[in-house]
């Protein structure tokens, strides 16, 4: 049967197929399979093979063979024939061999990969034939490309110090084709072949071989394939710079031009300075060394010697040496003449010896003038004793014993009717304190001078009279004095932070009333005939320069007491409030004094008191009590010694007690948790009409060099509006930290939608990063909520600053002497003043009580300290009858006595 030549090419490859489907000969790429007897050389070969391919989102892709000499290319895809209908041909000629080329198309969709996703991959590849037999050309895998949303393991912010190696990891999204990774510093390309600092592992982490400033930035990991291009959020690194110490200066010249001085030598954390957070340098940054300089000694003459004999030419002479004392050090020679003539007789020089009747002549002149300087003597004595006399008159007695009045309260126990009803005997003599205002120097070294000092002095010149606690008249004519001279400079011109009184051997008490400050005068810390004026200042720290170094901080108020330099017999005890969690594991604490030139001095480190020492410490949670022999101005610091240390922060919510306007500010403090932090807070806010509208609350500040942040969330949107652009608040950590600056607080500023509303609900947190927090729940009226307003009513302390005399104390005078008479004699069954101590929890300061004359009366002063007003008195009587003293009368007191 004739066929026509038109249809021998697509029969051919009919006939060719199912013979290759019947025998499932199917031979690698470019495997031609020969008819016999044909030529190799007229087997196809693929000028054009099929390539691995993705399919972007719903694109087709397309996939080309070319083959010479071929009469037929057909694709096979997942083996199976792709329909006939989906091949695109082109037919051609060679022009220099005359053989046959034929180029074919298909295009495969994303739906036909997804119909064998999962199960195997998609394939395609393409069989030609020519007369001599058949080719198959190379498989093309066809994929379908995407790129995940989410990252493996994205970057996390750093902060490391200097020099130190940086790895930033980041997995990529998963992907096909695989994502390529490259970093972004600030968004400019990070390049390894730019930077040898810098290079990218296999697994695609960002390595900084060692960190430098430059490399403090916000790295942003980028995944990129055909299909998308993906950005991790931004890791922030912060190469911080850890505070050096420069060298040490030369020693100064010594303070004191003769005698014994000081000179000291200072350094700076400069080298380098701390930078982005880093840590600032450990250790002082002066130090201070005793020095000695010979003072010059002027020569000075001895006495004359006794005249010599006259001699042949009427003259006799007497002569002295410079040797009393001899210069040394550099002191001038005497001046004048060592020889001193003169003529023995007035016109005739007669030489004769002397007789008796001479002898007699000058004895008796001798006797004479011996006489008149003993009468001499006698008055000046006299009048020194009658001009002593009326200075003694100078303090009134009255007003001593009108100022004393006993304390009037309960008996205790009913048996013991005059436990608390004594009144002490005033009988004595006083003298009045002229002290200067610092101890007097040992040796001929200069004084200080009183123009130049820091701290108060006594009061003037002359001699002190006495003072009750005085109205406020009083207390600003005392600050006007006070102020009018120039050392007097740094006492702060508020009286509501100053307390004075003036105080004799009886003692007394001294109080800034709602500050937590008091000053306690024992009986008999002051010498008996001697009457001080003291006077008790609290500080505020931006008004007083206090260097801190280090990890330190200050924790408590800075407080004077005055005068310095006066002679106490006993030791005062200091009271004021701190704001630390003591730790010995967390803090290292130190009670700092200034000296007489201005310079703070560590003298005290708590926890290492010597019981000799002239300061001690008895620390409590929120309060601390120092004994010390010498007044001045102290504060309490501590050096955190790890990133647990803590600080006692009071968080205050302040708003308008009225609001005029659409606008409603709320007011966030955040203070020191002292007394004296929180009256000033108070006193501004009612200078600015604010009330508080929640309930206060403490937070812990760690030493951890993270910010305190601030936010306020669920504000209702339909009648409020924020009118913040960011979403929290930082108040630095440092600023907090030192101490040093007062009324830290935020702002949040809302608007009302309606002036007719009244009603806010919110939340506002505090939180410390990576530390405490707080949350806030606000819900209240702002025309009418009041109910928060008590809780800043602030304690009373017992009214008066100054308290003098008996009414300063809770026990009575008689009864105290009779505790301290009966305790402080050790018992052989206990029953003394270490008992006393172990029951007032106060046993592990018993070395200290014991280098005392009286321990029982350090104890019962520490007590009164701790305890005014609200002490408890009857415990006390309690614990000290439970000793099993045999004298079972020992306090009650006669009326005898009384």
């Amino acid at each position: 049967m004739a066929v026509r030549p038109g249809l021998w090419p697509a029969l051919l490859g009919i006939v060719l197929a199912a013979w290759l489907r019947g025998s499932g000969a199917q031979q690698s790429a470019t495997a031609a399979n020969p008819v016999p007897g044909a030529s190799p050389d007229l087997f196809p070969h693929f000028l054009v093979e099929p390539e691995d391919v993705y399919i972007v989102k719903n694109k087709p892709v397309l996939l080309v063979c070319k083959a010479r000499p071929a009469t037929q290319i057909f694709f096979k895809c997942n083996g199976e024939w792709v329909r006939q209908a989906d091949h695109a041909i082109e037919h051609s000629t060679d022009g220099g061999s005359g053989l046959p080329t034929m180029e074919v198309r298909i295009n495969v969709s994303r739906q036909q990969v997804e119909k064998v996703f999962g199960l195997e991959e998609y394939w395609c590849q393409c069989v030609a034939w020519s007369s001599s037999g058949t080719t198959k050309s190379q498989k093309a895998y066809i994929r379908i490309a995407y790129l995940r949303k989410n990252f493996e393991q994205e970057p996390l912010a750093k902060e490391v110090s200097l020099e130190q190696g940086i790895v930033l990891p980041c997995r990529p999204p998963e992907g096909i084709p695989p994502a390529e990774v490259e970093w972004l510093r600030n968004e400019d390309l990070v390049d390894p072949a730019l930077d040898p600092n810098v290079y990218v592992t296999r697994e695609h982490s960002l390595v900084v071989r060692q960190a430098r400033l430059a490399d403090t930035a916000n790295y942003t990991c980028v995944a990129k394939n055909i299909v998308a291009r993906r950005r991790s959020a931004s890791a922030a690194v912060v190469v911080y710079v850890n505070g050096g110490w420069s060298t040490w200066t030369e020693w100064s010249v010594c303070s004191a031009s003769c005698g014994r001085g000081w000179q000291k030598r200072s350094r700076s954390c400069t080298n380098p300075a701390p930078l982005n957070g880093g840590a600032f340098c450990e250790g002082q940054n002066v130090q201070k060394t005793a020095c000695a300089t010979l003072c010059p000694v002027d020569g000075s003459w001895s006495p004359w010697s006794k005249w010599s004999a006259c001699g042949l030419d009427c003259t006799h002479w007497r002569s002295r040496e410079c040797a009393d004392p001899a210069p040394r050090n550099g002191g001038e020679e005497c001046r004048g003449a060592d020889l001193d003539t003169r003529n023995c007789t007035s016109d005739l020089c007669v030489h004769t010896a002397s007789g008796p009747e001479d002898v007699a002549l000058y004895v008796g002149l001798i006797a004479v003038a011996v006489c008149l300087l003993l009468l001499l003597l006698a008055l000046i004595l006299v009048y020194c004793r009658k001009k002593e006399g009326l200075d003694s008159d100078v303090a009134d007695s009255s007003i001593l014993t009108s100022g004393f009045q006993p304390v009037s309260i309960k008996p205790s126990k009913a048996d013991n009717p005059h436990l608390l009803t004594i009144q002490p005997d005033l009988s004595t003599t006083t003298t009045t304190y002229q002290g200067g205002l610092c101890p007097r120097q040992e040796g001929p070294s200069p004084k200080f001078q009183l123009s130049n000092g820091h701290l108060l002095s006594p009061l003037s010149g002359g001699r002190h009279t006495l003072h009750h606690s005085s109205p406020t008249s009083e207390a600003e004519d005392f600050v006007s004095r006070l102020s009018a001279q120039n050392y007097f400079r740094s006492l702060p011109r508020s009286t509501s932070n100053v307390a004075y009184g003036t105080f004799n051997f009886l003692g007394g008490r001294l109080m800034i009333p709602h500050t937590g400050v008091s000053l306690l005068i024992p009986p008999d810390a002051i010498p008996r005939g001697k009457i001080y004026e003291v006077y008790l200042t609290l500080h505020k720290p931006e008004d007083v320069r206090l260097p801190l170094a280090g990890c330190q901080t200050l924790l408590s108020p800075i407080v004077s007491c005055g005068p310095p330099g006066v002679l106490l017999t006993r030791p005062v005890i200091l009271a004021m409030d701190h704001c630390g969690e003591p730790s010995p594991e967390s803090w290292s604490l130190h009670l700092k004094k200034q000296s007489c030139e201005g310079s703070w001095e560590d003298v005290l480190h708590l926890g290492e008191e010597a019981p000799s020492h002239l300061y001690y410490c008895q620390l409590e949670a929120g309060a601390c009590y120092i004994f010390t022999e010498q007044l001045g101005r102290f504060a309490l610091v501590g050096e955190a010694l790890s990133v647990a240390a803590a600080k006692r922060l009071k968080l205050l919510l302040f708003a308008p007690a009225a609001c005029t306007s659409l606008e409603y500010s709320i007011r966030v403090y955040c203070l020191h948790d002292t007394r004296d932090a929180l009256k000033e807070v108070v006193q501004l806010e009612k200078q600015l009409g604010g009330q508080l509208i929640q309930e206060p609350r403490v937070l812990h500040l760690k030493d951890s060099y993270h910010n305190l942040r601030l936010s306020i969330h669920d504000v209702p949107s339909s009648l409020w509006k924020s009118k913040l652009l960011v979403s929290y608040q930082e108040i630095p950590f440092y600023h907090i930290w030192s101490g040093t600056q007062q009324h830290l607080h935020c702002t949040f500023t809302l608007e009302r939608v309606s002036a007719s509303t009244s009603d806010l609900a919110c939340k506002v947190w505090v939180w410390q990063v990576e530390g405490d927090g707080q949350s806030f729940n606000i819900n209240f009226n702002i025309t009418k909520d009041t109910r928060f307003t008590e809780l800043l009513a602030l304690e009373s302390e017992g009214g008066v600053p100054a308290l003098v005399g008996p009414s300063a104390f809770k026990i009575p005078f008689l009864i105290r002497q009779k505790i301290i008479t009966s305790l402080d004699p050790p018992c052989s069954r206990g029953a003394d003043w270490r008992t006393l101590a172990q029951k007032l929890h106060l046993d592990s300061h018993l070395s200290f009580f014991a280098s005392k004359p009286s321990p029982t009366a350090m104890i019962l002063n520490l007590w009164e300290a701790r305890h005014f007003p609200s002490g408890n008195l009857s415990q006390l009587a309690a614990a000290v009858a439970g000793l099993g003293q045999p004298d079972g009368g020992l306090f009650t007191v006669s009326e005898a006595e009384c």
